[in-house]
């Protein structure tokens, strides 16, 4: 929900960290996070010593530094260590705005186009082309439903020339229109939140 928080609290500094240490203010990203916070906490009023035995008991297979970001390694998300895939899906997330073609990927990691698209289809069975669709329609789907930007703006900064190449795209991939899945997902979301005042008593 980091984009929709980001929107809501411009003035407030989001980061990817596993955690953040400001002064007397502690804040995780949540899950296993909390637990590094908590290690990071003893080691700093009672010694490595004392955190160190703590994560040993936790079976903790190690204590994370909180500036180490959220994000699960490409790696672990991939199922794969192939390291010509990994620098070509990293390509991919870091020009969503404006893709790359496949020949621009493959030229940057060094193969040639048939290679990659053999690399791509052995570990992840789909083309490049395919893959880096997806992954653009995935990062539309989840600003819709975490920020309030136009359908418009979302599909422009997903790639999309226009606003019904978006939709259709968006449409054969989840079998629903942007404006139709933001609808729906959002009056089922026990996430959504509200700026209404709840009344208690």
């Amino acid at each position: 929900w980091q984009d929709d928080f980001a929107e809501r609290f411009p003035k407030v500094i989001a980061t990817s960290h596993l955690f953040d240490w400001d002064r007397d203010r502690l804040t995780a990203c949540g899950g296993l996070a909390v637990l590094d916070l908590l290690l990071a906490v003893l080691a700093r009023d009672h010694g490595a010593e004392l955190a160190g035995a703590v994560s040993e008991e936790l079976v903790v297979e190690r204590i994370r530094e909180g500036g180490e970001r959220q994000r699960i390694p490409l790696q672990n998300r991939l199922g794969s260590s192939h390291p010509k895939l990994t620098q070509a899906v990293l390509l991919m997330e870091a020009n969503i705005e404006e893709p790359l073609t496949t020949d621009e990927i493959a030229q940057h990691v060094c193969v040639s186009r048939r290679q990659l698209e053999r690399i791509f289809k052995q570990y992840l069975n789909r083309v490049p082309s395919q893959y880096y669709l997806e992954l653009r329609l995935n990062k539309a789907r989840q600003l819709l439903m975490q920020t309030s930007k136009s359908i418009i703006q979302i599909g422009l900064s997903c790639g999309f020339s226009s606003g019904p190449h978006f939709s259709s795209a968006y449409r054969n991939f989840f079998g629903a229109t942007p404006r139709d899945d933001r609808n729906q997902r959002r009056s089922n979301s026990p996430f959504e939140l509200t700026s209404t005042p709840v009344e208690r008593g």
